[in-house]
This record gives structure tokens, sequence and C-alpha cells, in this order.
């Protein structure tokens, strides 16, 4: 796979957030870059100036894990960053990792992985892909997202709701840091899944409909997304923090079940149980129209018929 151009706009990226200072190099007066030079990048990694060069315009292939491990170091990268580089490099290669086995098109969760989601009830509960598609969820977990999945003409989606519906400026309080988040979980999964044609699509159609996308997708951030805390504005219940925890399915790979939940006894806490209220009491209306409309159409044939 050619991927020269994503390869140099990380590393050129990476190499300009890091300061002379910060790796114990004088800064100077006369610095036309931001951050370091490549010479720089290249002494503190040990290898040749045209070496490093020549790696940094995207020739990344056959670069040995020691030099990676070098380069990474001396540009100081995170652990989701030096994954990352690590991925462009497999990506690269012409003998790399073999495409990734994904979930087939209208995946839907086995019986048991929706038993397991049906039995968080003190939470929400859902499995999404690498592109941020909700694929499966609990019944708290679909009223927790009811906007998205209220999306007219589309499949739910985290990324194509953050981006394209107005409403998220609303369920995300700090919506810039939920825009960051999200775009640097498409950045980190599309290194480690650069054939996903389903993944190019969408960022290609944010790309071209919201502008603070485009601009957050060329910075390049990646991330590790595991556990944390969140607050979320719910237009049913109000102000809710919740602490999360997202695991990768063993028996799904490339599919992550997250669930959200919140410290017992907090005003979050009851909150939720009165989202969980509301789920029941629009699943009982729900039920009783069901029945409603059952009976007219037996009253119905049964005049026809009777």
């Amino acid at each position: 796979m050619d991927n020269r151009a994503e390869v140099r706009e990380f590393l050129t990226s990476r190499r300009a957030k890091v300061s002379p200072e910060q790796v114990g190099l004088p800064a100077g007066t006369n610095r036309r870059v931001a951050g370091l030079r490549r010479s720089e990048v290249a002494t503190l990694a040990g290898v040749s100036i045209e070496y490093y060069t020549k790696l940094e315009r995207g020739a990344i292939s056959g670069a040995s894990p020691e030099v990676l491990h070098a380069i990474a170091t001396a540009l100081r990268l995170d652990d989701a960053e030096r994954a990352h580089l690590f991925d462009l490099a497999h990506a690269a290669s012409p003998v790399g990792r073999p495409p990734r086995k994904r979930s087939p098109k209208g995946w839907k969760p086995h019986q048991s992985l929706q038993w397991t989601l049906d039995a968080v009830t003190a939470g929400t509960a859902f499995v999404r892909n690498g592109r941020m598609d909700l694929l499966a969820a609990n019944a708290l977990g679909r009223a927790f997202y009811k906007d998205a999945y209220d999306m007219p003409g589309q499949p739910p989606n985290i990324a194509r709701f953050t981006f394209l519906d107005e409403r998220a400026h609303e369920f995300y309080p700090d919506w810039d840091s939920f825009a960051e988040i999200t775009v640097s979980i498409l950045r980190t999964e599309a290194g480690r899944d650069p054939h996903n044609k389903e993944l190019h699509d969408l960022v290609g159609e944010l790309s071209t409909r919201n502008e603070e996308f485009r601009r957050l997708w060329g910075e390049h951030d990646v991330r590790h997304h595991g556990t944390g805390f969140k607050t979320f504005h719910h237009s049913v219940v109000g102000e809710v923090t919740l602490a999360y925890e997202g695991m990768e399915l063993e028996a799904e790979p490339g599919l992550t079940l997250t669930i959200y939940t919140a410290e017992p006894g907090s005003p979050s806490a009851e909150r939720l149980q009165v989202l969980a209220s509301w789920v029941a009491s629009e699943d009982l209306e729900a039920r009783a129209a069901q029945e409603e409309r059952s009976a007219s159409v037996d009253g119905n044939q049964s005049k026809r018929f009777g």
C-alpha cells in the first residue's frame, strides 16, 4: 500500500510538536521550523540525516523495529502514537499484515452477545466497530444515543452524529473535546486497517461536509480510548457524568464493547435510573399502540368475513 503521504504528514506533525527544550537542545534564535529540525531528530534517534529524511518523506517500508522505536523515542511519541507509527510501517511493507478481517455488512450480534448487553441494566452498553458504527446496544444504550439512531436515512454512527447533526452540540457540552476524540479514534483505526473502504468513505464524507472535521483530520492525532469519564447532556434527563470502559471483543476482532455507568448514589446515577424508567414507559406505550393496531386489524377482518 502506498501510504507515503500519510507517513510524511504524521512524522512532520509529530516533529513540529516537540520543542528543543523538551529534549535538552538549545532553542537558538534563528529557527525556521516549528519544533525540531530533521537533523535534530536524526541525531536523537541515532540515524543519519539522509536516512531520517528518507523516512520522513514516506519511504518507511523496511525500517527495522529498532529504528522505529528510536524515532518514536526521539519524537516523544505516546503509546498510541508509537503504535500508529508501527501500523504505518506494517502497511507500507510489501509483506505487511494481511487485510484485517471485518464483520460483514448487515452484521448482527449473536444471541449470547445481545444477552450480555441486555444484562447490563444500570448503565448503557453498546458495541461499535472502528469507524464508530453503533452495531448493537442494550435498551438504555439505544435510549442514550437516541438522536444518533434517529438520523434520517443513515445507520447509527457516532462520528457522523458528532459532525453532521446539530443536536450533537447539545448532547456533548464540551463538543470540541468530543470532536477531537472522535477524529483521533478514526485516525487510529485508519492506521490499523488501511484497506477499510467503508472507513475511507466515511472520512471522505465527513471531510467534504464539515470543515472542522477536515481540520482535525489534518492534525494526525491518534489515541487509545479505553477508560475515563465523560459528561453528556441528554435531552430527556439532563446532564450526566459517566465512567466508561471499552473492551475489545475476542470473538469479533475489530469490535469494541463499551459500558457507561455512573458513580453509585450520585445525581448522574439517579438520572440514569430516570432514563431507564423513561425507556420502560416508552416500551409500554409502543406495545399498547401495537396491540391497539392489531385489535383494529382483527376487528376489520371480522367485519369483512363475519
